[in-house]
């Protein structure tokens, strides 16, 4: 039998310091993640700046919890694993920054992470059955597509939004109706209670046959009624607004899948939109698999999971990786 592999992931693309040790790719021994959403409550969204100054405060502490979470040590590990982009570009940087002192100083494989490519793989810690290849929604507060997972490494384009991710779209909405930071889940809340047939939200470029998708012109049409109607009923709104969003992002999904069907990314936790998603792909005889609610949102073992897999196709970073911003998936 061969040995365990066991890779520390790093994550700081955005207000999530998250580590997690995860071993051979499928089974987390610690997961940590210390949210910001306190310290960006008061302003609405996320501060890049202190995002990233409060990286670098809780890096540590956080990498070490995790170790002690897995029970070892630096000397324990077989490869240092971090998320290179997309992101915020300062925090990304913290850390890119930690994880190469910590492979250099230990001489440890270092392994640059797509985000997406993550998300992607927080569906093989919840599904020891899945195995490319698929089709996959990825649906954030900053992406939105649909992609082939050819192999655990390779994924191609299908479709993606043209304009606001699904996620932003969620965030600018429930700003357009008072509600607190983080939008998206109080949103969520709020639709439970109303009618998501009591305004048809449309736009008219997302009921071609392409996979491309927008949902600019839905937010914008539900800030437009709100104008017009500002004794609307704000839980009616919401449902109709999630209903419109959710509807693109499954009908285009499940119609691009041809036998297997995964979701990810950060609105992954919508419960609608699973529901809608599994309801879908049964009709259509398609098996479809999540992540649990703990891996949707940032953390780093779904880093971690993704790492694995590159370290076996012999995809290693050298100590001049850096962080990129705008790194594309395919």
């Amino acid at each position: 039998m061969s040995k365990p592999v066991r890779i520390l992931g790093i994550e700081t693309s955005c207000d999530e310091t998250a580590a997690a040790v995860v071993q051979d790719g499928r089974t987390v021994l610690s997961n940590v993640v210390h949210t910001q959403i306190p310290l960006h409550k008061k302003f609405g969204g996320v501060v890049p700046e202190l995002a990233s100054r409060n990286h670098v405060e809780k890096i540590g502490t956080v990498v070490r919890a995790a170790l002690d979470g897995a029970g070892m040590g630096l000397d324990d590990l077989d490869a240092i694993a971090v998320t290179n982009g997309p992101g915020l570009v300062g925090a990304l940087l913290v850390g890119v920054s930690y994880a190469k002192a910590l492979a250099y100083s230990k001489k440890l494989p270092l392994i640059g992470t797509h985000h997406l490519l993550g998300h992607i793989a927080a569906n093989y810690i919840s599904n020891f059955e899945l195995e490319p290849p698929f089709c996959c929604l990825i649906a954030s507060g900053g992406h939105s597509e649909i992609v082939e997972v050819k192999s655990y490494v390779d994924v191609s384009h299908i479709g993606s939004t043209r304009d606001d991710a699904a996620g932003e779209a969620f965030d600018k909405v429930a700003r357009a109706l008072k509600l607190p930071y983080p939008g998206g889940p109080e949103l969520e809340k709020l639709a439970e209670n109303g009618n998501p047939h009591a305004v048809a939200f449309r736009s008219k470029f997302n009921e071609g046959e392409g996979f491309d998708m927008s949902f600019s012109g839905i937010k914008t049409a539900v800030v437009n009624h709100l104008q017009a109607h500002p004794d609307a009923n704000l839980a009616d709104v919401a449902a109709s607004f999630q209903f419109a969003v959710n509807t693109v992002l499954s009908d285009k999904a499940v119609r691009a899948a041809t036998h297997t069907l995964a979701l990810a990314g950060g609105v992954s936790a919508n419960k609608n939109l699973r529901t809608m998603l599994k309801t879908k792909s049964e009709k259509k005889g398609i098996r479809f698999f999540c992540p649990d609610f703990v891996y949707c949102t940032d953390n780093a073992a779904m880093i971690a999971s993704a790492a694995f897999y590159l370290l076996s196709a012999g995809k290693i970073s050298d100590l001049s990786l850096n962080a990129v911003p705008y790194l594309d998936l395919c």
